[in-house]
């Protein structure tokens, strides 16, 4: 038996407008200015210049007639299409992922990759037609950081199944060899020792210290990877100081060769968002000039609707040209009104910011850091959480004292034996210089480290101890240990 039931539900609803917005505020100045030549090329009203006074409702004599054909656009649009399905004209950015059926020609750096260069290498070589098969299928093997980690006998299998070549594994070594003779050094290497051993072999070999790392390495590689170094020192009866050169020649080998490639045409230039300056202790927060285009509603697009008023209104022809404009200028007022919002939004989120950091901001002095989360500057501007966090992402702010990513003024606090919380940063900072004047010898274990901040009045554990040391990229005591 079928009944009718009743149910309601709350859904949450974006206008195209927030949705362009959302997108504005998330991206990094260094990324706008190809946002906004994307939005150029792609709407013929909107161009660069300054603004000027433009009453839609008075340029515009068929608004009323048209809004019927024009309604779709200013529909809301419900969270979860626009989750699963990103394709709004008008709206897309580099990086969106999902472009419809659009070709766009993307400028791309000329470079050499690590692949490039090793098949060059490898087109030297004097090798039968086999033999050339084997190598591409090994070079190909070869991983972004130089190492070739699937074992020989199943790039056999993939010759013989893929292309009907047949080998065994004493013949790839062969063939193995001869590519890790390549450049970089190390390359093709099938494991950490493996890839410093042909670093190492490569050195001068009249030199007693490089034979000696080669020892090292080919017969006490795992005492060595955990710095038993006194194991090493009795077995094989050498001095403190000649160990000390051979450690010297081995960590300054390179564990990634293919890196070296791969980022030799990488670079990166942090553009600040934000540009603070001291005037005798007056904090002054700016906009780089970058985060404020000018941009204007075409004139002449405008102008067009005026011409086609003192056309037929029946054509058919003539309302779809008037639905075309109308779309295009309201896509270009939404824009300009999106930028504006998001010049008017990073100000008012780093102003609250500076406020917060007063102190730092004006002496530079790390201690000063308070704590601050999220949830502190969204309460201030009277914004969500979620906005607060896409301006924090990506962005940074130039000060006196350099430039900083503005996720590095938030952080937890930790509670004192005053009572009074201190930033996180701070605690890190002491760990980080604890950790640096440390004996070498004998390196502070993370218990000692604990009774050490905890003598010095902060309240913290152990656990967070060793969170701290991990995000600061520094390895246990056992693995500092230096002679």
């Amino acid at each position: 038996m079928q009944k009718l039931s009743l149910s309601q539900s709350l859904q949450q609803k974006l206008s195209p407008q927030q949705i362009q917005f959302i997108k504005l505020l998330q991206i990094p100045t260094a990324e706008l200015d190809t946002r906004i030549e994307e939005e150029l090329e792609i709407n013929p009203a909107l161009e660069e210049g300054m603004d000027e006074e433009f009453d839609q409702k008075e340029e515009d004599p068929f608004a009323d007639e048209f809004d019927d054909d024009y309604k779709d656009h200013n529909d809301d649009l419900d969270i979860d299409t626009y989750l699963q399905n990103e394709d709004y004209n008008g709206y897309k950015m580099q990086g969106d992922g999902n472009y419809g059926d659009e070709d766009r020609e993307m400028p791309l750096a000329t470079s050499s990759s690590l692949l490039d260069s090793l098949l060059q290498q490898f087109g030297y070589l004097q090798l039968t037609e086999h033999q050339r098969i084997i190598g591409l299928q090994l070079i190909g093997s070869i991983e972004a950081d130089g190492y070739i980690r699937r074992s020989l006998q199943a790039i056999a299998n993939d010759l013989a199944f893929s292309q009907n070549v047949f080998t065994d594994t004493e013949e790839l070594e062969e063939v193995l060899h001869k590519i890790q003779t390549f450049d970089p050094p190390g390359i093709a290497a099938r494991s950490l020792q493996e890839c410093l051993l042909l670093q190492l072999r490569r050195k001068d070999l009249s030199d007693p210290y490089v034979i000696l790392a080669i020892r090292i390495t080919e017969e006490f590689f795992e005492e060595f990877s955990k710095k038993h170094f006194d194991k090493i020192q009795r077995r094989l009866n050498v001095s403190d100081e000649s160990l000390k050169k051979v450690i010297d020649i081995i960590i300054k080998l390179n564990p990634k060769p293919g890196s070296v490639e791969s980022e030799a045409g990488t670079v990166q230039y942090l553009i600040p968002d934000f540009i603070l300056t001291n005037n005798n202790s007056k904090l002054d927060l700016t906009l780089n000039s970058k985060n404020a285009p000018e941009l204007r509603i075409s004139r002449s697009f405008a102008d067009m609707l005026d011409t086609y008023d003192k056309s037929s209104k029946q054509n058919k022809s003539l309302k779809e040209t008037v639905s075309f404009v109308k779309q295009k200028l309201d896509a270009a007022k939404w824009f300009i009104d999106a930028i504006k919002q998001r010049q008017q939004t990073l100000l008012k989120t780093m102003n609250a910011i500076v406020r917060f950091q007063y102190d730092f901001f004006l002496t530079g002095d790390e201690s000063k850091l308070r704590p601050m989360i999220l949830k502190d500057i969204a309460s201030l501007i009277d914004m969500d959480v979620s906005t607060v966090s896409r301006v924090a992402n990506s962005k940074s702010v130039q000060t006196e004292f350099g430039i900083y990513p503005l996720k590095y003024f938030f952080s937890e606090g930790i509670a004192t034996d005053s009572g009074e919380d201190v930033s996180s940063r701070e605690v890190k900072n002491i760990l980080k210089d604890l950790i640096d004047n440390e004996p070498k010898l004998n390196p502070l274990s993370d218990d000692k480290l604990e009774k050490i901040l905890n003598d010095r009045g902060y309240n913290i554990a152990r656990r967070t101890v060793a969170k701290y040391r991990e995000q600061l990229n520094i390895p246990v005591a056992r693995l500092r240990k230096q002679l």
